[in-house]
């Protein structure tokens, strides 16, 4: 069942393993993330592997971990009581990074002695047979985007098989879910849920809008990074698409974006678990027509996932920097390391540093 975009069963990893060792990149991703341990000892450990659960524990929790320690200055996370232990969660969260907001959180899941979760992943990101498989062997199925179909008709049909999956795998295999509360990265620092991701959950729950929303356990998820993931890259998109043209992806520019988000400092990293949205908080929407009731719906998942949000000196300072007002708190330190990452674009049009500091300043902007 959903054998198309479903993740790996554990009968499938000894195989997977077997891929993963064996692909030419496998000693260059070990060098990065192991550097000093004989790769032949990695490859033994994979091969070891008989279950998801056992390749997650021996190589996808040490994985993540070494880019904690490589790129970050911790990793904290806040809320995690508010999750029921007999329960499983649709976890929509804002979305920063293409790989490590949801990587980050699974460690933190499996720190908290709770389930990995089942995680989204874009079908335009499931190019060669490595990031397959460890995709799929760390719990990620394939989500179709607007750009891999052909049609808006094929993308609906698409949008129900999603539904429908997600049900399962919350309702019947007892398993949850990460996915993103738009789709694509947020590229501006302001987060906001799509409503057609709310309508998307609610297309295989039936008739009753609140039971099939509630059925879900529906768990906004806040993730906050101290310097925004491939900060340039987007601010570079974003300047391409201020002429009014559309942006077209060159080939290789989302595994490009997921390496550039993997190495780069990202300073302190805060998740927050936030009040999962009870049947009480959707009862408040039932009277609604459908539209209506969906965009509310996301509203409400808005105000808790931006009430959670960690705004880092870098928020304030670049805040500052737009208005040329001093009205904000921090160090002079903090100042001159903003200051001197602002320098990377200086060559570029006055344009382009404006809407890299609106991506930090946003937020701050929007009274977070």
């Amino acid at each position: 069942m959903f054998d198309d975009i479903r993740p790996f069963q554990d009968a499938e990893i000894p195989a997977a393993m077997q891929r993963i060792v064996a692909d030419k990149y496998f000693p260059l991703v070990c060098e990065y993330l192991f550097p000093g341990r004989p790769v032949q000892e990695i490859a033994a450990a994979l091969g070891s592997c008989r279950t998801v659960r056992e390749f997650q524990e021996r190589f996808m929790y040490d994985a993540i971990y070494a880019v904690v320690h490589k790129t970050t200055k911790g990793l904290t996370v806040e809320g995690m009581e508010r999750l029921d232990p007999a329960k499983d969660y649709l976890f929509v969260s804002n979305h920063r990074d293409i790989m490590l907001d949801a990587a980050f959180f699974q460690v933190l899941l499996f720190e908290a002695g709770r389930k990995t979760s089942e995680i989204t992943f874009g079908a335009n990101l499931m190019q060669g047979q490595l990031v397959i498989d460890v995709g799929r062997s760390n719990k990620m199925f394939r989500v179709e985007r607007p750009t891999t179909v052909s049609s808006p008709r094929d993308f609906l049909i698409k949008s129900r098989y999603l539904s429908d999956y997600i049900r399962y795998t919350i309702l019947e295999k007892k398993e949850s879910v990460w996915i993103a509360q738009r789709n694509g990265r947020t590229k501006d620092g302001c987060d906001a849920t799509d409503q057609g991701i709310v309508k998307m959950f609610g297309l295989s729950g039936g008739s009753d809008k609140v039971q099939a929303l509630s059925d879900l356990n529906i768990a906004p998820l806040s993730i906050s990074y101290e310097w925004e993931p491939c900060d340039i890259l987007k601010a570079l998109e974003l300047y391409a698409c201020s002429s009014g043209q559309p942006y077209i992806k060159k080939p290789g520019e989302d595994f490009n974006s997921i390496l550039t988000g993997i190495q780069q400092p990202k300073g302190r990293v805060h998740l927050c678990v936030c009040e999962p949205l009870s049947r009480e908080d959707l009862e408040n929407f039932r009277g609604l027509p459908s539209a209506s009731f969906n965009r509310e719906v996301a509203a409400l998942i808005d105000r808790r996932i931006l009430s959670s949000y960690r705004l880092f000196p870098n928020a304030y300072i670049a805040a500052d920097l737009l208005s040329g007002k001093h009205s904000y708190s921090y160090t002079d330190a903090e100042y001159k390391a903003f200051c001197q990452h602002l320098e990377q674009v200086r060559e570029y049009p006055e344009q382009l540093r404006d809407i890299l500091l609106h991506i930090y300043a946003n937020p701050v902007l929007r009274g977070l």
